[in-house]
């Protein structure tokens, strides 16, 4: 497809912001789909307009272009339009292309939203054609998400142009898939996603293009599932052995954690590499399970590698594990990019002297070699790429793989996001473990919340402050972590207050949660690096700033911080704004610590925006399909998509040619096609 450069108004520099989001050729452009869509097609008479709506209207000029300066760096142009029914008022801030841009008697198209607070009719920097040279006026207009340096026209103006020049698109779907979902063609969809005639027209737009991104992502993971299932193994001779571990536990593990070990058991009883998923809270016991098939791995002979994203966190667990098999033989070892002595550890490790590795992104160099790997532990694998789970188990055979992750998936979508895998839930807590008590205030309880932290930290424990931004930016009214660290240390002058943000080098983010852990600091300011993060049982307070900048998910990721000792802990959320849905999502929030259910609510008043994004689950971003809101037609999707892969599971087949083209054009090798 030709480079976006070709199309007329579209020089260098305006190629260059296109490139800024990933937007090269025509055909990345026409894929760059609408957010919204503004209905400029109905023509509104002057006297017919109602405060505070967006309206076309179309006016002869009756008087020039007025220029008015009200204060420094404001100025007003207005001028007065008339219609047979009347007159208005156009008023544009700051836009000095308007003072020259019209003539008294001139036809022109207004498009704008009416003043409510004028007592005059007045529009607000309305958008305006000449009659007769209209382009986007007298039809329904897209909205595109915009960018750095980018305005609404000139992707507008270069989509119009994109529409022309694309020819015909080649046709990925079968025709008997078409035919029996009632789709239009993708010709069709891709002009009417952004220039509909009507909006039904749209509708069926975006039926088709929502169907086909579902049907993909279904196909993907199911080819890939396939593929999982003709590769064999030996099954594990000895799976009762887990039973001396279990007996060696300091603790009995709940019903969820059984059924989820039984069902991993099972798994390494096949002939087949296991690929299982066990979710659940922060706080369910899944290290547990980890350490259990871990133990029986070990014991029929193989090593096992446990991966997790951050250094400290790889401390954390190789603790933990030391712990849970002391009273073993087994040999464990820590590896990360700080360990010295690496030489004599890699040959320890390839000769088989060592039966559990855990570490960080080290642990899969092309300088590890392994003795005889046969299961892999990723922890937290929203956090890798799905390639670096998948070179890692390319360092054994057939080698069993176990993903586990705190970030709860909605029941309902469990399957499409991870469509390879198996899934274990662990739904249910430790008994004697103390909900956190979440509260949602406003700004006028700052000095009790305040005071609370004080009155907590006094008697030992730590505090967690969480804000959206790092530093401050023009909206005064967003907290950010730079500013709130200093206010904390000038309010609290005897308690060490640390930060800690994404922009900080990896060494001073552990440096400083390092410290954390230790005891020595008392409030740590952050943003939400520490979402994902070390066990400190003695932090019992988290205070989140602006909450209603997080989705759900992320916030009651967020309190998992806290609440990991035996001492009562508290989450706080500062909310602005009054709307009904940041107060439902509120209620959420201090109702339940469900993290199922609370995702399940994300999915309802959010959609699916980041929650499904590339970086949480190694699937590519959805650009049109809502996951939740489109349920009816996944259903559709995925019954097509099983009858296609049912008679051609490799889809070799010529009519599924173009549809295995696409998968590997979508998902790359970085994502589910490893």
């Amino acid at each position: 497809m030709q480079e976006i450069s070709s199309l007329k108004g579209i020089g260098k520099i305006r190629s260059e912001q296109f490139l800024k989001k990933g937007i090269k050729t025509v055909s990345d452009l026409l894929n760059y789909y609408p957010r919204d869509y503004e209905d400029r097609s109905n023509a509104r008479d002057i006297a017919d307009c109602i405060s505070g709506e967006d309206v076309l209207i179309k006016g002869i000029v009756l008087t020039p272009v007025k220029e008015n300066r009200i204060r420094k760096n404001m100025v007003l142009y207005t001028m007065t339009v008339g219609d047979d029914t009347g007159i208005i008022s156009m008023t544009w801030y700051n836009n000095r292309f308007v003072k020259n841009g019209f003539k008294m008697g001139e036809e022109f198209v207004f498009f704008g939203k009416i003043n409510p607070k004028s007592r005059k009719k007045e529009m607000i920097n309305p958008l305006y054609e000449r009659v007769g040279k209209e382009k986007f006026m007298g039809k329904i207009v897209p909205v595109y998400p915009l960018w750095a340096n980018m305005t609404q026209k000139v992707i507008q103006s270069a989509m119009a142009e994109a529409i022309k020049l694309k020819g015909d698109i080649e046709e990925y779907l079968p025709k008997e898939v078409i035919l029996e979902n009632g789709l239009c063609s993708i010709d069709e969809a891709i002009e009417n996603i952004h220039f509909p005639k009507s909006f039904d027209d749209f509708f069926k737009a975006r039926e088709r293009l929502v169907f086909e991104e579902l049907l993909f992502l279904q196909l993907a993971l199911m080819y890939k599932r396939e593929e999982n299932e003709e590769i064999k193994r030996e099954p594990f001779r000895d799976i009762k052995c887990v039973v001396e571990f279990l007996d060696k536990l300091p603790f009995e593990m709940t019903n969820a954690q059984k059924r989820c070990t039984k069902e991993i058991l099972l798994d390494l009883k096949k002939d087949k590499p296991m690929n299982r998923l066990i979710q659940g809270d922060v706080g369910s016991g899944k290290t547990a399970v980890a350490a259990a098939t871990m133990y029986v791995a070990v014991k029929n002979g193989y090593q096992t590698a446990i991966m997790a994203p951050t250094e400290i966190l790889a401390t954390q667990h190789y603790e933990t594990f030391l712990k849970f098999f002391e009273k073993t033989d087994i040999k464990i070892c820590l590896l990360t990019g700080s360990t010295k002595g690496k030489k004599a550890l890699y040959e320890k490790i390839a000769s088989g002297e060592i039966d559990i590795i855990i570490g960080t992104h080290a642990i899969i160099q092309d300088s590890v070699s392994y003795h005889n790997l046969g299961l892999v532990i990723a922890d937290e694998q929203h956090r890798f790429g799905v390639s670096q789970r998948a070179k890692l188990t390319n360092k054994g055979e057939g080698v069993h793989t176990l993903i586990m992750t705190a970030t709860p998936i909605p029941r309902t979508l469990a399957f499409i996001l991870y469509g390879d895998l198996d899934i274990s839930e662990i739904d249910e807590l430790p008994p004697g473990r103390k909900q956190v008590l979440t509260y949602a205030v406003g700004e006028e309880m700052r000095e009790r919340i305040d005071a609370f932290i004080d009155k907590n930290v006094k008697l030992g424990a730590q505090c967690y402050v969480v804000c959206p931004l790092i530093e401050e930016t023009q909206s005064g009214d967003i907290k950010n972590a730079t500013d709130l660290s200093i206010r904390l240390s000038k309010k609290f002058p005897q308690y060490r207050v640390g930060l800690i943000h994404g922009k900080m080098k990896a060494s001073e983010k552990d440096d400083v949660m390092n410290a954390f852990a230790n005891g020595e600091i008392n409030i740590l300011v952050s943003t939400t690096v520490i979402e994902v993060g070390v066990n400190v049982p003695n932090a019992t307070m988290m205070v989140i700033e602006n909450a209603e900048r997080f989705g759900l998910s992320q916030l009651h990721q967020l309190r998992g911080r806290v609440g990991r000792g035996n001492e009562q802990s508290y989450c706080i959320m500062f909310c602005q704004g009054t709307s009904e849905i940041m107060k439902k999502r509120m209620t959420i929030m201090c109702k339940t610590n469900d993290g199922f259910v609370i995702s399940e609510e994300d999915l309802k008043l959010r959609g699916p925006g980041d929650f499904f994004g590339t970086r949480q689950h190694g699937l590519p971003e959805m650009k049109i399909a809502n996951l939740f809101k489109d349920m009816k037609i996944m259903k559709k999707a995925k019954a097509s998509a099983e009858k296609i892969i049912s008679a051609d599971k490799a889809l070799l087949n010529q009519e599924n040619q173009g549809i295995l083209r696409k998968i590997k054009e979508m998902f790359d090798d970085n994502i589910a096609l490893n």
